[in-house]
């Protein structure tokens, strides 16, 4: 199942509506995310503040999270839009990417014609996984 153009602006679409939907009234950066899964389904989020900062949760894990607590732990792609010019995933959501979508698209988008897309490696080369931990045990 390969990523068409309809799919990559479907995707575009959701993360900026789940944008809008972002709780952010410290630093008032609404980011939205949609990924879709390697069984078709699609799931969004948004970023979500809270007052002590670090429980703060970004859209990319939210929708991410959503998507496991259903069942699906295969991730083929995720856009990701916010506030600025070009919003892109954190390191710890880069982190959490790889775990569940290790071969992933990442569309980083302003609009649904403004966009570029990366494969998971470009973002996180060298990354560490859950092979690096196997490859420990004796």
């Amino acid at each position: 199942m390969d990523l068409n153009k309809l799919d990559i602006n479907k995707l575009i679409k959701k993360a900026l509506e789940a944008k809008e939907r972002a709780y952010v009234p410290y630093s008032k950066f609404k980011v939205g995310a949609a990924l879709l899964t390697e069984d078709g389904e699609l799931f969004t989020g948004c970023n979500i503040e809270v007052s002590s900062y670090s429980p703060t949760l970004c859209a990319e894990r939210t929708a991410i999270f959503k998507a496991i607590s259903e069942g699906h732990k295969k991730i083929k792609a995720i856009a990701v839009v916010g506030d600025s010019d070009f919003t892109y995933p954190c390191g710890v959501c880069r982190q959490v990417m790889r775990e569940f979508g290790k071969d992933a698209t990442i569309i980083v988008a302003n609009s649904e014609e403004d966009y570029r897309i990366y494969k998971l490696e470009e973002l996180l080369p060298h990354s560490f996984g859950p092979e690096d931990l196997e490859s420990n045990k004796e």
